[in-house]
Parts: C-alpha cells; structure tokens; sequence
C-alpha cells in the first residue's frame, strides 16, 4: 500500500499514523501543502490532516482549493480517505455539504458516541473494543481541538456525535472516513499545541488517564484501514 499525507499547517502532522505506518513498512510520503506540490503519482489511500484555518478560506490558503480536487479525484476513483479535524470538513465540502462555525469551541479530552450505523462498521468497531479489556465501548473519551462543522453528505452514514458537536464522524461509500476528532495526537503533540493554554494543567493531567487507551483504540483503527 502507498500512502498520500497531507498537512495543512507544519505542527500538525500525521503522529500516531506515521509511527503505525513506519512500524508496519507501509510506504508513504508527506506533502507540506503550504510550500509542495501535492504529487500526480498514483495513491492507494489519502489522509487529510487538520489546520486552524477554515476549508472556506481558499481565497487565503490557495492550496486548499487543490486539496478539495484531490480529495474529489480520490472519491471518484473509490479510493480510502482518511479525514481528521480540517481534513474530515474538507471531505463533507468535498462531498457537497456546508461547513460552519460550531456552537462553541471543543478543547480537551469529551467522550463522542458511536452510532448504531458505525457499530455495525467493521473499523469503526476496532475501534470501540477496549484494547486491553477487549469490550465493546459505545461510548469513550477522544481528543478534539475545533470550532467548525459540517452537514452529513447526502449519502454519507454518520458515524459518531458528541454533547456539543452532533456531526463527529461520518463514512461514505466503503473506505472514506472523517474524524472531527484527533484520533492521530501523540502525547507531546498535544502538550506543544495546549502551550499556550490556560486549560493546559487538567487536560495534561487527563492526558495522563486517557492517552495510553486512546493510542491502542487508533491503533486497531489503523490497523484495519491500511490493511491491503
């Protein structure tokens, strides 16, 4: 399998899934849409990462516009597409839907809740079980940092909600998901983004309860998406 990466912004980049993927001898290559050219080369899977900015400002981030054609050119060839935060909203745009400003920003360690759709969904079902346990969980903690939303396609399943944010997760068609949520964050990665943050002390501290669960829940995860 090869694998196409892209980062919006530098200091989010692919985590866990560059670990898993480095691991596993699956070839990839990461594209740092600000300053390279996203590659003509045939891809087996695309994975979108996220960014502070909207998938509305192309006018300002031009290269968002190529990103939504390739994302469109993956769909039309059926393609596995993996979207996280700003990656999951430009897989709705690319889809049709509108995304928006959410009711508030989502910051920190919330539990989302599967759907009915997404527990009878092969990879969705990695991961909920438990990775150590090896119980079904409806319902587990996950990492979100976003302020914008998005419509379920027309055709697409919704997958996931959470308290504030009805729209976590979706899949269409056999292989393109979108995840609001970080499923991709390494321990430092979110320590280096909540810097700045006054929230910093009580989510590093949750940090600390939920991380080692979270990384095996996205490893099964990973495990099934970039199976051949």
């Amino acid at each position: 399998m090869n694998v196409l990466i892209l980062k919006n912004v530098p200091h989010e980049g692919p985590g866990t899934i560059e670990d898993f993927l480095k691991r596993e001898g699956v070839h990839y290559r990461i594209v740092e849409l600000g300053s390279e050219k996203i590659p003509d080369d045939d891809y087996d899977a695309l994975v979108m990462m996220g960014g502070p900015m909207s998938v509305n400002d192309g006018e300002i981030y031009h290269y968002l516009k190529e990103e939504e054609r390739v994302v469109r050119e993956y769909i039309r060839k059926d393609k596995k597409i993996l979207g996280i935060c700003l990656g999951a909203q430009m897989l709705a745009r690319a889809l049709g839907s509108k995304v928006y400003k959410g009711p508030g920003q989502e910051i920190g360690w919330y539990p989302i809740e599967l759907t009915g759709e997404a527990m009878r969904d092969p990879l969705m079902l990695k991961l909920a079980y438990h990775p150590r346990s090896g119980d079904l969980w409806k319902k587990f903690m996950v990492f979100h940092w976003h302020g914008e939303t998005f419509d379920i396609p027309e055709g697409a399943v919704k997958l996931a909600s959470s308290e504030l944010y009805s729209n976590q997760a979706f899949r269409y068609g056999g292989g393109a998901y979108a995840f609001q949520f970080h499923i991709e964050v390494r321990k430092e990665m979110i320590l280096e983004w909540l810097k700045d943050e006054a929230a910093l002390p009580k989510i590093s501290k949750e940090t600390e309860t939920f991380y080692e669960e979270y990384l095996g829940r996205a490893e099964n995860f990973y495990k099934g998406f970039f199976s051949s």
